[in-house]
């Protein structure tokens, strides 16, 4: 006979429930977190007797009359039964007890406590007590030994110890469990239980396994497991006759195990999943009851029956199953007619089997259990029939033993079903909120994020919502009542969102209290249509989104205004949203095997609204399921799943996921977790709060948030290579966010991009400088490639002076290459008007596209070309900057960026000074048809500056200055590099002759360090900017006296640009008609000042063009100066 599941029913209120029988088998008593003990008559007795305890009631115990009960007032009480009348104290605590149980005769009562101790105690006599200390922490479960010697226990500490009682002593302990800090954070129960009758084995839940140990030996003698289980096992309890094991589990199955054969017989599902806290054998045997943390209470019945009863003509009777459903609900059906077909694989007939007269009581295994092991085969010869076959038949029984009998049968009356052996399908990951704790908590985080925490309280003396702002300036403090029962919020700095369930009243609702609205109306409630529920909903800046159970996206307004709606690909699981960005998660298709199959969609709503990600899997850890999503303050999608690995979306690599850390490298214990909260690109920090023995943080305490670093996984990162890698790619990957910001028009740190910058240059530099120690050129080679132009210059003087000659010859031609694509790209970009498809969206990794072709990354929209020359002419910035503005970036989608005079230079690519933007004869390089250097070298010395690393080598004066380069004699190897280039020596001597500065620097007797800046003001006129500064410059000092001159040069730029576009153009057209007499004046001034040194220089020049040189001579002069 199929056993049956019941319907459950109403116990208590929500949280920890535990139910008994009484000895007759008669009553069903239940205890819960109401503190009430309630005896049913039966599953249906609508009007139970109660008994009130205390405020909660955390465990009970039933025997010869007597119920004990462990109460919140941190005693264990005797009441009478079925009266229920006081009968005193039994012992107390200092803290709450968490499990009381009976020994087999009802005299002594033992009980476990949150303060680490067990006692045992005698019903009759409290006085005489026994107390077992040695645990380390909370006791989550006790057990007698039916022969009253021995008693087992199971602690948050991790162990599960065996006592002598007599003598007070810890006979064994295992470090099995998970470790944590209290019971209400355990992964499970562990209701440990010592087999009645028989008194062989102790058996006790090790995660999805039972583990039984012998009695007395205290050895392992065997493991008792199911496939099916995914989830720990959190109560277990014995069958009266000791023959079967039942376990319930944290995700709501029910397994029933034969422990003879050590094969599962029953297997049901928690009708809605909720975790099993308590199981009950009914005295006969037939019946179990089982309690959720809901405070519901079920019953399973007709377990078993007796051989009488059993016929096994009437399975083939049943119908397949045909849900889907069925492989997780374990249909009764399904079950036994897959055991059928495996039982029938290897036996040409079915064997029934008799056991002994002594077992006449026992029952017989049920047809439903779908074998464990599905690899394995039975032991016997002959399988067995499951219709008839006995408790314990493990071994067959042999022919000569009294009773047995062996009969042989038909062949079975239906056809055999082929048993599926492949991968299992994995429950599908239910909706959740990105930074809740579960819902079925009574006191829960709905929200925390970088905007501030959202509380929900759901208890008996109240129902309502905290809203707290981590900045007090946002917004106060905000106490909710919940009268709607909102189970999803969001809180961004504009408004929050709460939705609740529909109810067979109510549909579910959807509510923004919009707290930054300037009216006085600041909230507005939305009724979703009827069969639809808000499973996720998130806020993004002007905007809100809620995903619903029909598998739609609907937008809103943060003022209430219906916008578009979408269908979604698949149930979703969570959202996100950021600014205009918009990311979401859904199932994709059914996982297998423990996998989720989750796919992801990226929506952009900017002017142009667009999606960046389309449907794409998401990557998750094997056997893990999704538990964090979201942005990093500045924009970057980024998840983490259950195994701790965070990942980032690596926008310059095709929109893939990158690994940057995973926090349970940093965990002690297996069973801590880290639950983040938030994610920062600059500065690199994963927010999260570590919680000790479980996967989310209590309320109460407030938890503190800790601060992981980041770190990539890369190969060999303890050498010093794979440091420096790790460290260059990490730098690359959180910066990326510069290049989409500005495109999506966006004003950026300026200062910390060059930061970066800097820092990545400098890493480059110190690998290059590694590979060469380890004579790796072509490694170097292929790290000059991701160099900036700059700092090749510097790689070629290192590898100069490393005497590696022809690795600096290739570094020039990279350098050589480097400077054509900026020649390539600068007079394009004045030329054509800014395309919004196209503005700076680059930021690649390849060398064309970060390193080579963009080093210019500095230029306004508008005065771009003015005001870089104004920078070039050194006015006052340190070198150690960079740059010289700092990009206070306007929205390149507004108007008057393409409508600015055609003079004006539009949208560049904003960058670095560079060597190469100023040409032989002291004129602008922004000039299209300007003849350009084509060496190096060249523009190496005529700038005469280098930046440390990456540094712009057109800084003012007042930053570190190298001294100019002065040939040495030639040694043969430099007279050989000497002639590897004269064909283009004909071509570099007419662009020597029109850069006599060029050479006079380049020459040993060059003018002192103080001549670069006046050089570069003599070749260059004067800015609209410059002429504007000169004449306000007193004003804006006398505004703002405590500025620095870079102060004072940045607030003349943001002055500057308020301008007007005609203003700013007039003061160009000034600076233009002066030029001409300026620079006559100024060049006729020092040629009185430094006549003879002029004439002395002529002379040298002179003698210069008669020698034809090369840049491989500039190289050689380059690279072995001393100074």
């Amino acid at each position: 006979m199929p056993c049956e599941r019941k319907p459950m029913r109403y116990g208590h209120s929500e949280g920890h429930t535990e139910v008994c029988f009484d000895d007759t088998g008669k009553f069903i008593v239940t205890c819960g977190n109401d503190g009430d003990v309630r005896i049913w008559e039966s599953l249906d007795d609508d009007d139970p007797k109660f008994i009130t305890v205390g405020e909660k009631a955390y465990s009970l115990a039933l025997k010869n009359g007597k119920l004990v009960t462990a109460s919140s007032n941190n005693t264990v009480q005797i009441h009478t039964f079925p009266d229920g009348d006081p009968d005193g104290i039994l012992t107390r605590f200092t803290t709450n007890a968490t499990h009381v149980t009976f020994n087999s005769s009802g005299s002594r009562v033992a009980a476990g406590s949150s303060d680490f101790m067990v006692k045992v105690v005698e019903v009759s006599d409290s006085s005489q007590q026994k107390t077992l200390r040695g645990h380390e922490a909370p006791i989550l479960s006790v057990s007698f030994d039916p022969k009253d010697e021995y008693l087992a226990s199971a602690s948050c500490d991790g162990s599960v110890a065996v006592w002598n009682i007599v003598d007070q002593t810890q006979v064994i302990s295992w470090p099995l469990l998970q470790k944590t800090n209290d019971v209400s954070s355990a992964a499970s129960l562990c209701r440990l239980a010592f087999q009645p009758t028989a008194a062989k084995f102790l058996a006790v839940p090790v995660e999805t396994k039972v583990h039984l140990y012998e009695r007395g030996s205290w050895e392992h003698v065997g493991t008792l497991s199911d496939d099916l289980l995914t989830q720990p096992i959190n109560v277990l309890a014995w069958s009266p006759c000791g023959r079967l094991l039942a376990a319930g589990s944290v995700g709501g199955s029910l397994t029933v195990w034969d422990v003879n054969s050590k094969l599962c017989v029953e297997r049901f599902k928690h009708e809605k999943g909720f975790t099993v806290c308590s199981l009950a054998w009914h005295p006969s045997g037939r019946q179990i009851a089982y309690t959720d943390t809901e405070g519901c209470l079920g019953l399973l019945d007709g377990l078993c029956t007796s051989s009488t009863d059993t016929g096994s003509s009437k399975e083939p009777a049943k119908k397949p199953a045909k849900d889907y459903d069925d492989l997780f609900d374990d249909d009764d059906d399904d079950d036994r007619l897959m055991d059928e077909g495996l039982s029938d694989t290897n036996s040409p007939a079915k064997k029934p089997v008799v056991g002994d007269d002594d077992d006449d009581d026992d029952f017989l295994m049920p047809s439903t259990g779908r074998v464990r092991n599905r690899g394995a085969i039975l032991d016997d010869e002959n399988s067995l029939d499951t219709g008839s076959l006995k408790l314990g038949q493990d071994k067959l029984i042999d022919d000569d033993d009294a009773g047995s009998a062996v009969v042989p049968v038909a062949a079975p009356l239906v056809p055999l079903r082929p048993v599926y052996e492949g991968p299992m399908p994995t429950p599908p990951q239910k909706a959740f909120q990105p930074g809740s704790t579960p819902s079925h908590l009574t006191h829960r985080f709905m929200v925390w994020n970088s905007v501030g925490i959202v509380r929900g309280y759901n208890d008996e003396q109240d129902n309502a919502i905290d809203v707290e702002f981590h900045d007090s300036a946002v917004h106060h403090a905000m106490h909710l009542t919940n009268s709607l029962g909102h189970k999803v919020a969001d809180l961004s700095q504009e408004a929050v969102l709460l939705a609740c369930p529909s109810t067979d009243e109510l549909a579910s609702k959807l509510q923004c209290l919009h707290f930054s609205s300037w009216d006085t109306n600041k909230e507005w409630m939305v009724d979703l249509p009827g069969g639809e529920d808000v499973k996720a909903l998130c806020l993004g800046q002007g905007w809100a989104a809620v995903a619903t159970s029909a598998l739609m996206l609907r937008l809103f307004s943060i003022g209430g205004v219906q916008k578009e709606m979408f269908s979604l690909p698949g149930p979703v699981v969570c959202m996100a949203g950021h600014g205009e960005q918009l990311l979401i998660v859904y199932h994709r298709a059914t996982g297998f095997d423990g996998e989720q199959a989750l796919g992801v969609q990226l929506l952009q709503f900017s002017r142009r609204k667009r999606q960046l990600i389309n449907g794409e899997p998401l990557p998750l850890s094997p056997r893990s399921y999704l538990s964090w999503l979201g942005f990093t303050a500045e924009g970057t999608p980024c998840y983490v799943d259950s195994d701790g690995m965070v990942r980032m979306l690596n926008r310059s690599l095709g929109n893939t996921w990158t690994p940057v850390c995973h926090t349970r490298e940093t965990c002690k214990s297996k069973s801590d977790h880290y639950w983040v909260v938030g994610v920062h690109e600059n500065p690199q920090q994963l927010r999260c709060i570590p919680c000790k023995g479980s996967r989310y943080p209590p309320t109460l305490p407030r938890p503190a948030v800790a601060i992981l670093p980041f770190k990539l996984p890369l190969c060999q990162t303890s050498t010093e290579k794979g440091q420096m890698e790790e460290q260059f790619w990490r730098s690359v990957l959180f910066h990326n966010h510069y290049s989409f910001l500005s495109s999506s028009g966006y004003e950026i740190d300026e200062g910390a991009q060059n930061q970066s910058q800097k820092e990545q240059q400098e890493l480059l530099m110190k690998m290059f400088a590694l590979s060469c120690k380890l004579e790796r050129e072509f490694r170097c080679v292929e790290l000059a490639e991701l160099m900036t132009q700059n700092v090749v210059t510097l790689a070629i003087r290192y590898a100069s002076r490393s005497r590696r000659m022809a690795l600096a010859q290739r570094l020039s031609e990279i350098a050589l290459e480097k400077a054509s694509q900026i020649q390539e790209e600068e007079p394009e970009e004045q030329e054509e008007e800014p395309d919004y498809s196209s503005i700076r969206q680059t930021s690649g990794y390849g060398p064309t596209e970060r390193y080579g072709s963009r080093p210019d990354q500095e230029e306004e929209e508008e005065q771009g070309g003015e005001e870089l020359r104004e920078e070039d002419d050194g006015a006052g910035e340190v070198e150690t900057d960079e740059t010289t503005e700092t990009r206070k970036r306007v929205n390149p989608f507004a108007k008057e960026s393409s409508a600015a005079t055609p003079s004006l230079t539009p949208i560049g690519k904003v960058g670095r000074a560079n060597p190469f933007k100023v040409a032989g004869g002291g004129k602008p390089l922004s000039s299209p048809g300007q003849p350009r250097m084509s060496n190096i070298l060249d523009s190496m010395t005529s700038s005469r500056k280098f930046a440390p690393l990456g540094g712009s080598a057109g800084k003012p004066s007042k930053g570190p200055v190298l001294k100019p380069l002065a040939p040495r004699p030639k040694s043969k190897t430099q007279s050989t590099l000497l002639q590897m280039k004269s064909t283009k020596a004909a071509k570099n001597k007419s662009q020597d002759n029109t850069e006599p500065a060029v050479d006079q620097q380049e020459h040993a007797e060059a003018p002192p360090p103080a001549s670069p800046a006046e050089n570069t003001e003599n070749q260059r006129p004067k800015t609209g900017f410059q002429l504007w500064l000169e004449e306000n410059r007193k004003s804006i000092i006398s505004d703002k006296p405590e500025l620095e001159e870079t102060g004072v040069i940045k607030e003349a730029m943001g002055r500057f640009r308020t301008l007007s576009a005609e203003e700013r153009l007039s003061w160009t057209e000034r600076a233009k008609g002066q030029t001409g007499d300026g620079e006559k004046k100024r060049k006729r001034a020092e040629e009185e000042e430094r006549g003879p040194e002029m004439e002395k220089e002529a002379d040298e020049n002179i003698a210069k063009k008669k020698k034809s040189v090369d840049p491989s001579s500039k190289l050689s002069a380059f690279a072995f100066n001393k100074n």
